[in-house]
């Protein structure tokens, strides 16, 4: 599913037009990524937690070359599913 047609699926299930849909799915995305930015996590109760880890720097290598590279450290967004989610998907 892309964004169009899950901007689709919204409009129809919460009876929106699909204009709106794509206002609240842009201001949600929006919302999550200014949060996370802030070092929030953002808990949604059934539907999961969305969290931001620290990856340490470390030493990687080119797999064409086989040359030893440093990678730096970064902050990077995850999502743990909660119990209803997990539960709806098995």
């Amino acid at each position: 599913m892309n964004k169009s047609e899950f901007v689709d699926a919204i409009a129809d299930k919460a009876d929106l037009a699909k204009s709106d849909a794509a206002k609240v799915i842009d201001a949600m995305v929006d919302v999550i990524g200014d949060q996370l930015n802030n070092g929030e996590q953002i808990t949604l109760v059934g539907f999961g937690t969305f969290l931001v880890s620290r990856r340490e720097a470390r030493k990687g290598r080119n797999p064409q070359t086989g040359k030893e590279i440093d990678i730096a450290a970064s902050n990077v967004p995850r999502f743990k599913p909660g119990k209803a989610l997990k539960d709806a998907v098995n």
